[in-house]
């Protein structure tokens, strides 16, 4: 399998863990210092998790932003399929393994909570995304010209 089939198997996975916790997941997420989330859920407490996906031992080795990601969520998760070398995580956050259709969620993460200010806004950013992602399922054509006004402005 793949990379990018990995990384999508995982993903889907992780959303249905969400999904089954009552976590509302987007992917994709945009965060303001510039990084992208690959999920971001909002629990029915208000707090913020992000799951970080990783396909393989090299994109998690590669990958030396993922700290950064603690300043955006309440909860820090990675994600990874059953061949991962799970020994290569770091302990302080937390694990959901998948077996290409379901996931488990082996450890929980530790909570660091949102500043408020930090949360009010995060929370402002997801449902703008939602709500956009949701009209542009109704309206494609009025998404894709919104998307092009915004380029030319």
């Amino acid at each position: 399998m793949d990379a990018a089939t990995r990384t999508l198997s995982v993903t889907r996975s992780a959303m249905r863990l969400c999904l089954a916790r009552a976590w509302s997941p987007l992917t994709e997420v945009p965060l303001p210092d510039g990084r992208r989330a690959d999920i971001l859920a909002l629990r029915p407490d208000g707090g913020f998790v992000i799951i970080e996906v990783k396909s393989c031992a090299r994109d998690f080795l590669c990958d030396a932003k993922w700290h950064e990601y603690r300043g955006f969520s309440d909860e820090l998760h990675f994600a990874v399929d059953l061949d991962f070398p799970q020994t290569l995580l770091p302990d302080d956050v937390g694990l959901i393994v998948s077996d290409g259709w379901e996931a488990s969620h082996l450890r929980e993460a530790p909570t660091h909570p949102l500043a408020p200010a930090r949360r009010k806004a995060l929370l402002h950013r997801f449902a703008c995304l939602a709500a956009t992602r949701l009209a542009g399922l109704a309206d494609p054509v009025g998404l894709s010209e919104r998307r092009a006004a915004l380029r030319l402005d």
